[in-house]
């Protein structure tokens, strides 16, 4: 978890919300890091975990399959997510912090423990869960205090709306 949390101060550093994932082989080999860089590249698949496993892809020899792998993200992964590290058959996920708007790995959906769908992984939640919560809520807390205010037609103040 501490080289996914380098990866997400690395994202932060770009402007994007900080979030850092790598990929560990069956042999505890990091093997791949991504970060996100939806912000910075304009791409709106640019998570953490995408990178990661993207780039695990291509560094595995026997390609896309991560079977027996584990990917080791800062954040619960989103659905996005979670679909992308079923169809590379990832063994294991393990995360930091818990994503009570959007994971779906345990928090609002639990698609990867789903035994409907075709592949399913082992979970770990909580892996220095304060350090990951933090790093991401004090982005969000920056970023909410830059972004200007105005009122809508029924005079409730809003964020993001200033004319």
């Amino acid at each position: 978890m501490r080289m996914a949390l380098v990866e997400a101060r690395a994202a932060l550093a770009t402007g994007d919300v900080p979030i850092g994932a790598v990929v560990v082989d069956p042999r505890g080999i990091v093997i791949a890091r991504g970060r996100n860089t939806r912000e910075a590249a304009g791409d709106p698949t640019g998570h953490a975990e995408v990178n990661a496993l993207r780039s695990a892809a291509v560094a595995r020899e026997d390609g896309w399959r991560l079977q027996g792998c584990t990917l080791v993200v800062t954040l619960e992964p989103c659905a996005m997510c979670a679909g992308a590290l079923l169809a590379a058959r990832v063994s294991t996920v393990v995360y930091g912090a818990w994503d009570d708007k959007a994971g779906a790995v345990g928090s609002v959906y639990d698609l990867v423990r789903d035994g409907r769908l075709p592949a399913t992984a082992t979970v770990v939640a909580g892996v220095l869960a304060d350090e990951c919560a933090e790093l991401t809520r004090s982005f969000f807390r920056a970023e909410s205090s830059s972004i200007p205010v105005s009122q809508n037609a029924t005079g409730m103040r809003r964020p993001g709306l200033a004319r």
